[in-house]
């Protein structure tokens, strides 16, 4: 643990939780501490405005007295959802909170936070903890690939030891890790990073396959140009979105209108936040690609192309600009979000995790998305309640 970390959790069994505000938020996020917690942008205030439907609150933890009295040692967007025909709540942190998960005194920041929540009407709590879990290389996958077989079949490259150590705490709490490998988590278990912290340009370029480094030759060869567009480019991206989804089997549910207040509330918080790339070819826009950077991290979003000239490439080529651009910004980790646990080579899903295996990157498990009930019959028979609702979605 840093030595950062370990001075910020001292003391925490005094911690204060409350309401702040969107400045005092986004400026610990942009502190040393909060910078050393790793946020994601799930957990930036403008991620409240994108998502319509729920109410948000801003809370910040912090010592009560003392020298460190009104500095703030962590922070959380919770996200409330009115459970139909109640005036009770379903609260969601995605990907958060924000805090130090190597605190091994969960109870120092968890009870007020469970504690206010409660008093402001939730009935249940999910979070996202951050530690991840277990971490696969990609010569090992391509080894492990075959009939049947799903990323659990192979041993893990590493094992983070922070990670079990949350699971064990959370479990000792009772809290309960949502759904399995394949559903019950909002956001995607099993996530694809590409380590980008002590390399050159170089080193990205012969971390990648044979196949991705001659499809970006082909991509340059056939006058593939790469550029950053703009919000007034969105429809052009949810045109192609939309061709995506019907060819690949998927449905993400969301409207050009999603996209555009997205666009708008990141961007807003911090221009440049979320960036719209472009590959062109013959003066037709062929492929578009999200991007999203906070601190030092930064997230291929979302990927859309067109169904004809796909011979030329233009995602490889997108992709490893949106790479190169990431290592000059200085991030740490290139995070290609989401990938499907199975390493069976027929089935349909495989063919994303081949393609992102090929950037020569690292699949992690995360610890997932777990969830408690808050104290109390009601509450308990609401939560239970709510399962069957979602089951039945």
């Amino acid at each position: 643990m840093s030595a950062l970390l370990l001075t910020a959790s001292r003391g925490r069994q005094d911690a204060w939780l409350g309401p702040i505000s969107d400045e005092a938020y986004r400026a610990f996020l942009a502190s040393r501490l909060g910078s050393a917690l790793a946020p994601g942008f799930l957990q930036c205030p403008s991620w409240a405005a994108v998502k319509d439907g729920w109410q948000a609150r801003l809370l910040g933890w912090g010592p009560q007295d003392g020298p460190g009295a009104g500095k703030l040692s962590g922070v959380a967007l919770v996200l409330l959802r009115q459970f139909p025909g109640t005036r009770k709540y379903f609260a969601y942190l995605p990907e958060g909170p924000v805090a130090d998960w190597t605190d091994p005194d969960l109870d120092g920041w968890l009870t007020p936070l469970l504690r206010h929540l409660r008093a402001v009407g939730a009935f249940a709590v999910r979070i996202g903890p951050a530690p991840a879990y277990r971490r696969w290389n990609a010569a090992r996958l391509k080894a492990g690939t075959g009939p049947g077989r799903r990323l659990t079949d192979v041993l893990a490259c590493e094992v983070d030891p922070l990670g079990a150590a949350v699971a064990e705490r959370l479990r000792a709490r009772g809290w309960l890790r949502c759904g399995d490998d394949d559903d019950g988590d909002a956001q995607p278990r099993y996530v694809f990073r590409v380590p980008l912290a002590g390399r050159t340009s170089d080193d990205l370029w012969s971390g990648l396959n044979q196949e991705w480094r001659r499809n970006i030759r082909r991509a340059r060869k056939s006058g593939v140009e790469v550029r950053v567009g703009g919000g007034a480019d969105l429809p052009e991206f949810y045109r192609l979105l939309r061709i995506t989804e019907e060819r690949d089997g998927f449905r993400l549910g969301r409207s050009l209108a999603y996209y555009e207040r997205q666009y708008a509330a990141l961007n807003a918080e911090e221009p440049g936040r979320m960036r719209l790339y472009l590959a062109h070819h013959q003066g037709e826009i062929l492929a578009a690609h999200t991007m999203i950077t906070v601190g030092r991290r930064v997230w291929y979003q979302t990927g859309a192309s067109a169904d004809h000239r796909r011979e030329v490439r233009p995602s490889n080529a997108l992709q490893w600009q949106m790479m190169v651009d990431a290592h000059a910004r200085g991030a740490e980790v290139y995070d290609m979000r989401g990938v499907p646990p199975t390493l069976d080579p027929d089935a349909h899903s495989f063919g994303l995790l081949r393609w992102k295996l090929g950037t020569g990157g690292q699949v992690v498990e995360t610890l997932g998305e777990w969830e408690t009930p808050l104290g109390g019959t009601a509450n308990h028979t609401l939560y239970r309640a709510f399962q069957m609702y979602l089951a039945r979605r």
